[in-house]
């Protein structure tokens, strides 16, 4: 079977941020973190904007994806949890009571406790950030766990992102990746089959022409020609490697654009049925409730977290 690795992705069905300013990127990651003590610096005019920012929650913990255009310093980072990080592009310089590593490319642990990192313009990172510190059997300290296995581990939950159902398998795949990522710490269990994930070259091909062609109208015959495989074979494929069809996938990528205009829009009066009618939803009902089944919240609350955020930001600015 002809395959080839997959190429990392963000989270981009759980963008919270768009060239979200200095600002805003404190209040998040203030508010996410639940770390008042937390603050954003950069070499930069602090009212340019720095980048994007990516969120999927569980009760277990939060994965977080900072994507920078431009270098962004974090400090204050004084928390009593260790954070998994995954760099998928550019250079983090961390910082902490050990001393201060550069990080490229790979993956690490950081120990609780102070922390700063350096984001160098261009930087994707995963931050997967645990509830709770692990809890680790009395007389035994914590596991080292290789880079490799944490690497392995982000990325299939990123494999997996791309494809989340609804929001509800979305908070169990999180709550997943938190719950190994602890084990591995407390047990030192190293689990099977821990290869960086791959597609098969036929839905990876589906997928692309669905991805980067915005206004391709459904056309699964059409789609199966340009993949290389029969109709029943990629619903098959798409199915197995997936866990969703075709058109369901189709309809996801309708929706993560919806969400794009959403969370960018800084209008007194947000024209929802605008954005939906654009992606080809011509029942806003039913686009709602759509949209309230893939991302947990309903369009409405999309931009009301935003505007929260920059009213948080605006008054820690004039205080």
């Amino acid at each position: 079977m002809s395959r080839e690795p997959l190429a990392t992705v963000e989270l981009d069905g759980f963008l919270r941020l768009n060239r979200a300013s200095l600002s805003e990127f404190q209040a998040a990651l203030r508010l996410l973190a639940v770390l008042p003590s937390i603050q954003c610096s950069s070499t930069h005019d602090s009212d340019s904007a720095v980048g994007a920012l990516y969120v999927v929650a569980s009760d277990q913990g939060t994965v977080i994806c900072l994507a920078v255009k431009q270098e962004l310093i974090i400090t204050g980072w004084d928390s009593p949890v260790p954070l998994w990080l995954r760099v998928l592009a550019g250079q983090v310089r961390i910082g902490e009571r050990c001393g201060v590593r550069d990080v490229h490319r790979e993956a690490c642990r950081t120990a609780p406790g102070s922390l700063a990192l350096r984001l160098a313009a261009g930087t994707r990172l995963v931050m997967a950030v645990p509830a709770a510190p692990p809890m680790v059997p009395v007389g035994q300290t914590s596991r080292s766990v290789s880079g490799s296995t944490i690497c392995c581990l982000i990325d299939r939950f990123l494999l997996q992102a791309r494809f989340f159902r609804d929001s509800e398998q979305a908070h169990a795949g999180t709550r997943e990746l938190i719950s190994r990522l602890v084990e591995l710490e407390t047990t030192g269990e190293v689990f099977a089959e821990l290869a960086s994930p791959v597609l098969d070259r036929r839905v990876k091909r589906a997928i692309d022409r669905i991805r980067s062609q915005p206004d391709w109208q459904f056309d699964l015959p059409e789609l199966a020609s340009h993949a290389g495989a029969s109709e029943r074979n990629l619903y098959y494929l798409m199915k197995r490697e997936t866990g969703v069809t075709p058109y369901r996938f189709y309809q996801r990528c309708r929706l993560v654009r919806v969400r794009r205009r959403l969370v960018d829009c800084q209008c007194e009066e947000p024209h929802i049925s605008h954005y939906a009618a654009d992606a080809g939803f011509s029942h806003l009902g039913r686009f709602a409730a759509l949209y309230r089944e893939h991302f947990g919240e309903l369009p409405s609350e999309t931009i009301q977290w935003r505007r929260s955020l920059l009213d948080r930001a605006a008054s820690k600015q004039a205080g």
